[in-house]
Order: structure tokens, then C-alpha cells, then sequence
């Protein structure tokens, strides 16, 4: 959960997601929802994060343009050639509205317009944290394209039917899908950014919307109720798909196994927030423990493997969160870190800075297991039990034919793996490269492998 205390002030004040062109097949939408793959990028999440921890004020916190130079050169730098094409913005920081559409046109000092174009002169896209039910504008603003219907018009009403009707809604002005108005407010918000040349929306606290239920918080909101939740998603989706804009749907509460979420997202968050990072973020916090609402899980590791269930090619995409590898102890905690987020199918969205990051940067450069990202790579957990050490071991195939298998030890303690390609359903011996390591290891029919505590071993299988 992101604090947007920006919006609070705007209540008073008043992407290239895939590495591709909008117009290529992985951009597609519709019956071609789910044919990309996940994005590679920055995001701004630790900078604000730090920020928030030092107890300075949301309504101070900034990126001066200086900075953004700076930010943009290190990714450009350092990033881009690996594949990582895009910053994104996130929460924290004043969302700002400095013109008359209504919509966010800052992102605190710093005007949209001109980060997209500083992006684009480095071959970067931009990606932008917002929720198209979410009101900044004044209440006054006629939405465009409808018969003098305003902002204010979308809000809550006692007509409506919620969930409950004896709270109101926790920092957020939401639009109301089922309002008149609704469709046309939703489908300029898309509009907006496309104009500005933004391709990735990032859209937090879905689940607010839904129930108005925080597993952490209680109750947040009035609760709009399923079906008016699906409307939203579904104007959402049509109009991304208009605009050819990415969604990924954040703080979901996933129920019926992520049915609307599979549905009209093209990406969701699966975890809790990344918050402090490290090897408690990635594995140990609440251990085996899945909740029936957001968040599910509360690590990395658990999230993959349980909804890894509704997860594969053509499917959507599951995010694991930022992560922050200054963060975690051992060089062997940021291998596993990267590896599982390539081998579940997911983002790798770096959140450490350019003077954050020291010389752990090249656990983001590892051009074989990237590799996995440009294929489309999804793989799967040997069990999705969290109670079965199997777990533990990923796998899936390459479009090359080749397979990719990962051994994770999520334990504190040094632990043997035996893994025979039978239980792959793998016949014979395999050539066995280790994709870390970037050594070939010989041909053989099973690995027998010893990690360290927080280690993991990735290989590719090629046949023999």
C-alpha cells in the first residue's frame, strides 16, 4: 500500500510495458490481452519510501528536475541495455492537476509532458502510477464527450448501493462506475496519457474500491460492491485497449481465483508492498500463510507459488513488487531474488537508485536469464503446496525447446536438492548450463546440488 497523500491535496486544490511498439502484436488487446511479456523498469518506490521513513512531509516530498536527469542518465546508462526500457512514478509524491482537463499533469515539480520527453530523447518510456477512479480534478469539470456531466456528478451518492453506508471513503474521491458520465471519464483519463506519450498505468488499491476492506486496516470505504468493481475493470479495459496502454492492477483483492483480474489486467500484484525489502520481504515474512484478501501472501516467494495457479503464456502477468537489492544481505539472497521473478514470468521492476545500488547492479545485467523475459518465459513451481518442499524447484520450457529448471533453498540452513528429469517429465540426459554460474556442467539425467542458506541454482536443460 502506497500512501497518496497527494490526492488528499488535490481534493482541496480542487512502456512501452513490453519492450515493443504500441502497434505490434504484443501491445494487442482484446482476444490478444495477454500475448506480451512482462515489463523491465524503474520505479521511483525506494526513493519515496526513504523518504516516508525519514518522516518527511508528503506534501514536501519531490524529484527536482536535476535529479531526474540524473535517475534517467543511470538507467540509460546501466539499464537499457539489458532491456530495461521505462520509469515509472508511484505514489507518495503530490499527483498534481495544473490544467484544466482535470487529470494528473505533475508528478510533484516535475511536468509529464517533460519527463516523457527527457525519457524518449534516451530511448526511454515512462510508466505512471494512477487510478482512473480516482478524482483529482474540481468537482466543476465537465467530462468530455457528454452533456455537461461533471466530475462531481461520479461521486457517491445516497442513491447508490454499497456496501455500507455509515462510513465514507479513506483518502480517495472514487468515481462510481454505474454513474452516467463514468465510461467517458474513465475512457479520457487514457486518452490524457496517451496524448502525453505515456504507455504503463500502475492503478493501487483496487480492493478499496471492491469491499472498501484492508486485511491490515479493516474498514476503508463505503465498498462499491463486485459487479460495480467488474464495470470499472471492464471500462478500463476497453479503453487501455483503445489507447493501446498497459494495465497493472495493484492491491486486487483476487477473489473467485483472480477471475476479473485475469480478465481485464494484463498485470497483478500478488504480494504484499516491498516496504524495507530483503530476504523477509522475499521469503520469510508470514511464512506459508495465504489470506482469502489483499494482501494474499505476504512474501515474494509464497505469492508466486500460489497464484502460479492462474499464471502462464497468454496469461497475466503476476507482479511481485519492487525490489531493492541494496537491501538483502548476501549475494546469493539477490541471485534468487532476480532468478524466481524471471522464472515465475514476472517484472523485474528495480527500485534501488543510482546511489543506492553500488556494484549489485549486475544481478539486474544477467543477459542469459534475461533471456527468459524476451522468450516469455513462464514457469512453474514442482508443487504449488506450500507445505511441499518441492515448491522450492521451478521449471519450464523455452520456445527454443530448451528447458530452464531452478533450485531455490528458502531455508536458513544448507540444504541438498536431488532432482531427477523424470520428475520433469524429461527423458535421458540433458546438457546442463548454469545460467549464474555461466559455465556448462556436462550432460547428466538429475542435478545434485548442496546451496547455502538463501541460495539458488538456475539452469538450462538442452537436449543431449
Amino acid at each position: 500500500m502506497k500512501k497518496i497523500v497527494g490526492l488528499c491535496l488535490l481534493a482541496l486544490v480542487a512502456f512501452a510495458f513490453c519492450g515493443c511498439a504500441k502497434s505490434e502484436k504484443c501491445g494487442a488487446f482484446g482476444e490478444e490481452l495477454h500475448r506480451y511479456k512482462a515489463p523491465l523498469y524503474w520505479s521511483v518506490y525506494e526513493y519515496c519510501w526513504m523518504l516516508e521513513k525519514a518522516s518527511v512531509p508528503t506534501s514536501e516530498m519531490d524529484i527536482t528536475e536535476e535529479q531526474w536527469d540524473k535517475i534517467i542518465d543511470w538507467v540509460a546508462t546501466d539499464l537499457k541495455p539489458y532491456g530495461y526500457d521505462m520509469v515509472c512514478t508511484d505514489g507518495f509524491i503530490p499527483m498534481l492537476v495544473k490544467d484544466d482537463s482535470g487529470y494528473m499533469t505533475h508528478y510533484g515539480s516535475m511536468s509529464l509532458k517533460k519527463l516523457v520527453e527527457k525519457c524518449k530523447a534516451r530511448g526511454l518510456k515512462v510508466g505512471v502510477y494512477d487510478n482512473p477512479l480516482w478524482i483529482h480534478g474540481a468537482d466543476d469539470t465537465v467530462i468530455e464527450g457528454t452533456d455537461g456531466i461533471t466530475f462531481g456528478d461520479l461521486r457517491y451518492k445516497e442513491s447508490d448501493s454499497v456496501l455500507r453506508t455509515d462510513v465514507g471513503d479513506t483518502w480517495f474521491g472514487w468515481a462510481v462506475a454505474t454513474h452516467e458520465g463514468a465510461k467517458e471519464y474513465i475512457d479520457n483519463f487514457f486518452k490524457h496519457f496517451a496524448e502525453l506519450g505515456v504507455d504503463y498505468i500502475r492503478m493501487d488499491f483496487l480492493s478499496w474500491y471492491e469491499d472498501g476492506i484492508d486485511r491490515g486496516m479493516g474498514v476503508v470505504g463505503r465498498g462499491y460492491g463486485r459487479d460495480v468493481y467488474e464495470l470499472a475493470l471492464k471500462y478500463i479495459n476497453e479503453s487501455a485497449t483503445k489507447y493501446g496502454i498497459f494495465t497493472s492492477l495493484v492491491m486486487p483483492h483476487l477473489n473467485d481465483k483472480a477471475s476479473l483480474e485475469s480478465k481485464y489486467g494484463n498485470m497483478v500484484r500478488i504480494v504484499a508492498d516491498t516496504g524495507d525489502g530483503g530476504w523477509a520481504q522475499f521469503s520469510a515474512t508470514k511464512r506459508g500463510e495465504v489470506y482469502d484478501s489483499w494482501p494474499n501472501c505476504m512474501n515474494m516467494f509464497d505469492g508466486f507459488v500460489h497464484w502460479s495457479q492462474i499464471s502462464g503464456r497468454e496469461k497475466v502477468i503476476l507482479d511481485g513488487d519492487f525490489i531493492r537489492l541494496n537491501t538483502f544481505a548476501t549475494d546469493a539472497e539477490r541471485e534468487s531474488v532476480i532468478s524466481l521473478q524471471l522464472l515465475a514470468g514476472g517484472p523485474v521492476t528495480v527500485a534501488d537508485q543510482w546511489n543506492t545500488i553500488g556494484e549489485s547492479v549486475r544481478f539486474y545485467q544477467n543477459e542469459e536469464l534475461l533471456e527468459l523475459n524476451k522468450d516469455g518465459f513462464v514457469g512453474k513451481p514442482l508443487s504449488a503446496d506450500l507445505n511441499d518442499a518441492k515448491h522450492q524447484i521451478w521449471y519450464g520450457q523455452l520456445t527454443s525447446g530448451d528447458w530452464v529448471v531452478g533450485l531455490f533453498n528458502r531455508e536458513d540452513e544448507e540444504q541438498h536438492f536431488s532432482l531427477s528429469f523424470e520428475e520433469l517429465g524429461l527423458q535421458g540426459e540433458w546438457s546442463v548450463r548454469d545460467m549464474w554460474r555461466h559455465e556448462d556442467e556436462g550432460e547428466c539425467e538429475k542435478l545434485e546440488v548442496t546451496l547455502q542458506a538463501h541460495a539458488c541454482k538456475v539452469v538450462r536443460l538442452r537436449k543431449s
